[in-house]
């Protein structure tokens, strides 16, 4: 997934913040969207 770009809808929670994180980890430059605007801010951001 290095290099690689994805974007992830439903990613605050369940399959979609798994999947963001786990690409995140593989190099990947990951793109999170989500209704839920705080907590899709924390997937990727931890204490943002």
């Amino acid at each position: 997934m290095k290099n690689k770009t994805v974007i992830i809808t439903g990613a605050a929670s369940g399959i979609g913040k798994a999947t963001a994180i786990l690409f995140a980890k593989q190099g990947a430059n990951v793109i999170v969207s989500d209704i839920q605007e705080t907590e899709g801010k924390e997937v990727l951001l931890p204490g943002s």
